[in-house]
Formats: C-alpha cells, sequence, structure tokens
C-alpha cells in the first residue's frame, strides 16, 4: 500500500459506468483491481448512473458479473436521487405521477409517496425518467400535470443514449417533448446537477469523496456542482483535447489514464514565473497558443498543458480550443 497514492486524501470514490468501469460488456484493463484495491485503503465505494431505468439490484449483478465488488446498496441511481427529492419536500402518501420505469415507480413508492398514472388524480408532483417502452400518453399526463402546477422533476437531461445499433433519444429528449408543451423546466436530481452525488455521498458517510468519470459535462460538471473533487480518466468519451478546451466548469482536478491511477502519486505541477511544470513536461501560453515541452504521449506534458491553459482563461464559460505547438 503506496503511503503517497493519490487516493490516500479521499474516504470514498464516487465512479461512474460506463467509460470508468467497462465498455460495452467488457471491463476496462485494470479496473476491476483497482476497484477491489479500494478496501485495501480503507475507502469506499460508491456506484453513480444516471440510468432511471435500472434497479439498484440489476447494475449490482452486472458488476458483480465483471468481478467489480458490489451490491445493491454501493449502487447509487438517478431514479433513487428523484425519488430522495420529491420525499424531501413532499407530505408523507403525497401523489406523484411517474412517467418512467418500474425501477423509477419502486424508488417512489419506496420513498413513501403514492404513484399515480393520470394528472385527474391531482398529483402534487410530476418524476420524469427514462423508459423505453414510454409513450405519447403518459408524456401528455404528465404536460396536463405539470400545466396544473404539479412539481416537475426530471431524472436526468442525458439527450442521448448509446445503445449497440447507435445513438438513441434519451431521458433529455422526452424531457423536452414535455417542456414543449409546458415551457419552464424540471428541477434535475441526476448528473449534472448535485443531488445525485449527495445522496450517494450520504449514503456513504463520506465526508471527502473523490468523484470518478470519463464525461466532462456529466461526472465533471456534477462534481462541481456537489463541491467535490474530480478525477477525468481516458477510458471513455471525452479525450485530453477535449479536457484541454474544457470550460471552467468542467475541469477535474485530477487527469488520469485509468482507475490504477488512483493507486500512484499524482504529481505537483509547479508555477515557474509563465511557465508550468509537472515532472519533466513544461507548458506556457503566448497568446492563443500552448507551447509544450515534453513528450505528447506523456500526461505530465497535458497536465502541464491544462494547468498554464486554465490559468490563462479561468473564466471561460464556453470550451476554448488552444493551438498547441511543441
Amino acid at each position: 500500500m503506496s503511503p503517497e497514492a493519490l487516493i490516500n486524501g479521499y474516504d470514498a470514490v464516487l465512479a461512474d459506468l460506463d467509460g470508468v468501469v467497462y465498455t460495452g460488456p467488457e471491463p476496462i484493463d485494470g479496473a476491476i483491481e483497482s476497484l477491489l484495491k479500494l478496501s485495501e485503503y480503507n475507502v469506499s465505494l460508491g456506484y453513480v448512473t444516471n440510468n432511471a431505468s435500472r434497479t439498484p439490484q440489476a447494475v449490482a449483478e452486472q458488476l458483480s458479473s465483471l468481478g467489480a465488488p458490489a451490491t445493491p446498496d454501493q449502487v447509487v441511481t438517478s431514479a433513487q436521487a428523484g425519488a430522495r427529492l420529491l420525499a424531501g419536500r413532499l407530505e408523507p402518501g403525497s401523489r406523484v405521477l411517474v412517467a418512467g420505469s418500474a425501477a423509477l415507480v419502486a424508488e417512489v413508492e419506496q420513498a413513501g409517496l403514492s404513484v399515480v398514472r393520470s394528472a385527474d388524480d391531482s398529483p402534487a408532483a410530476v418524476v420524469q425518467g427514462f423508459d423505453p417502452g414510454l409513450g405519447w400518453q403518459i408524456l401528455a399526463e404528465a404536460s396536463y400535470a405539470v400545466a396544473a402546477g404539479a412539481w416537475w422533476v426530471a431524472t436526468n437531461t442525458d439527450m442521448t443514449l448509446p445503445r449497440d445499433r447507435g445513438i438513441a433519444p434519451g431521458n433529455g429528449a422526452m424531457v423536452a417533448a414535455v417542456q414543449v408543451a409546458v415551457g419552464g423546466a424540471p428541477v434535475v436530481a441526476g448528473k449534472p446537477e448535485a443531488p445525485l452525488f449527495h445522496a450517494a455521498a450520504e449514503r456513504l458517510g463520506a465526508e471527502r469523496p473523490l468523484i470518478v468519470g470519463d464525461r466532462l459535462n456529466t461526472d465533471i460538471l456534477g462534481g462541481t456542482n456537489a463541491g467535490m473533487d474530480t478525477a477525468a480518466v481516458l477510458t471513455g468519451i471525452d479525450t485530453l483535447e477535449t479536457i484541454l478546451a474544457a470550460r471552467s466548469a468542467e475541469r477535474p482536478h485530477y487527469l488520469l489514464a485509468d482507475l490504477r491511477g488512483l493507486y500512484e502519486p499524482y504529481p505537483e505541477t509547479v508555477r515557474e514565473g509563465a511557465l508550468y511544470r509537472c515532472r519533466q513536461s513544461s507548458a506556457k501560453v503566448s497568446g492563443g497558443e500552448v507551447r509544450i515541452s515534453g513528450a505528447r504521449d506523456d500526461l505530465d506534458t497535458w497536465r502541464a498543458a491544462c494547468a498554464a491553459w486554465w490559468a490563462a482563461t479561468p473564466d471561460a464559460d464556453e470550451a476554448t480550443v488552444p493551438v498547441l505547438v511543441e
């Protein structure tokens, strides 16, 4: 056990799934071993997912089949976060119209609320989550209820959903359909909003969790919104180039090749005048260029480049793509 390991500064890891633990049906190299190793460091593990159509049991079974340590209690879904939001605002037994899966229905009921399927039942709230069988009728009922004054919660607003055959509409597309009908916008429980991460940290009793993800606009932005430290891994969606160009709210605290980086000392990036140095690599900004000294396949070069560029663009509301010059 390395006393200098990055993970020593945290009491829990909140891990995304696809792109961090696995890709499709296969685990990512080193991921399972890294997750198992957390117990040696006395670090708790939670999995956070925006998928509101699957139960924690189903997610845990999938992870266990890959060899990962997983129980249903370690899985926190956007459906659970949505139900938690509802229970925090509504009186027990309040009626909630659920436009979503059986898994979402179960979470709302477990929160002590009464599930209805029609706006004619005068629900106090509407909660909307992904369900591949969702049809026009329930979206219409949700629209009627929101228009009548029901509080509107969305488990998540991912606009797309990667499938084996390509990209399909996600829950955000269904939420947008209701939004067109009623105007306004729902309160969002899942990534990139804070409630999902707060629910996961509370579940684990964590005071200093580290969020690990592969997507800037969900995992890393969610960590920023939740006030938690973040680590971006390069095993999923975002790349070194998109991370360098990230807007301020989507900039991770750490840049790791994969989960194995949790057990290595994280190198410090030091400012030397206009130069930012990370071990043998360095970078400085000149105009819209980032001049680097170091190999492009060395992660330290990108850590130095990010430090230099982000210092030069501290309040970037949009992605800003610099020219990288050797």
